[in-house]
This record gives C-alpha cells, sequence and structure tokens, in this order.
C-alpha cells in the first residue's frame, strides 16, 4: 500500500523547494487528503499530516469544521453516512505567492450507501454521486506545507444522500 504521509523532502525551506517542487507538494496534499478518505486512517496524526492548525474545510451545503483538532471525527462522522466511497480528482492547478499557495481541481465522488438502506433483496446498493469544484489554500510551515483551506462546491449530483437517520 502507498503511504499516504508527507514525504521527507531535506531542508523543507522555502530556499530548498523550486517552485516545481512546491507545486507537486502542494498538489499531493490534495491527492493524499483524497485517497485517505477512502482508505480510513483519520486520526489526529493524519489531521496535522495535512492541516494547518486553524485550518477550515467546507462542504455543500453547510458542513463546515475548523481546526486541526477535531478533524478527523468531523470526516470519520461524515463518511460514516456510507458503507464505501471513492474519490477521484483531477490534477490540481497549484499557484504560488511566496508561503502560501493556492490550488483548484475538480473532483467525482461516489458513494455507496450502507445495506440498510439498500434496495429490495438481490439488488446492488444504491449510490449516492457528486461532481464538486474544490478549491484550496495551503501555507508552508516549519513542517512543510499544509492545507489552510478546502472549501467544496457542488456542481451536479446524481441519487439520493444518506437519510438524516443514517
Amino acid at each position: 500500500m502507498t503511504s499516504l504521509r508527507t514525504p521527507a523532502v531535506p531542508g523543507a525551506g522555502a530556499a530548498a523547494q523550486s517552485a516545481a517542487e512546491s507545486r507537486a507538494l502542494v498538489a499531493s496534499l490534495l491527492d493524499r487528503y483524497l485517497l485517505s478518505l477512502d482508505e480510513g486512517g483519520l486520526d489526529d496524526a493524519w489531521a496535522a499530516e495535512l492541516f494547518v492548525a486553524d485550518a477550515v474545510v467546507v462542504f455543500p451545503p453547510a458542513s463546515r469544521h475548523q481546526g486541526a483538532a477535531g478533524m478527523a471525527e468531523f470526516h470519520r462522522a461524515a463518511l460514516s453516512a456510507f458503507a464505501a466511497t471513492q474519490h477521484l480528482g483531477s490534477p490540481a492547478l497549484v499557484v504560488l505567492d511566496g508561503d502560501r499557495a493556492t490550488l483548484r481541481a475538480n473532483l467525482l465522488s461516489t458513494h455507496v450507501h450502507h445495506p440498510r438502506h439498500a434496495r429490495p433483496r438481490g439488488e446492488r446498493a444504491p449510490l449516492f454521486a457528486t461532481g464538486t469544484f474544490v478549491d484550496g489554500e495551503a501555507r508552508r510551515t516549519p513542517r512543510g506545507w499544509r492545507l489552510a483551506r478546502l472549501s467544496f462546491r457542488l456542481l451536479w449530483a446524481e441519487g439520493s444522500p444518506p437519510p438524516k437517520d443514517a
């Protein structure tokens, strides 16, 4: 299995990285974030590897969390509504501005409902699929690049979201 942890970069300071290396590291934050949603292992170490302390994540229509503290639990709770997920992101466009960066990508997400919410016996569990725009910001820290903000904007959805009691 591929590691989803931050790659070790000798001399992680701004002078030690080219612009291309910095853009690649910022883009990899989003890649690792999306892969980890599907593979699990969301804990405080996961949050520390990906997010700055005051990071913000916003999902449509009105779900939001601020701070690395509690970030893993926020994501685990949201994902528990589904039996499985698959998040497919496009390559991220990363624009650097010193020790800050912005990113933009497209995302296709497939969510598999739990069997208890499935259709009649013998049919596959229904899916809830979405297409979203992802906008984000990252900051260079003494420990390397970390996400400061991720905002997801829904473009389309197919299927039904989980029932409120999920």
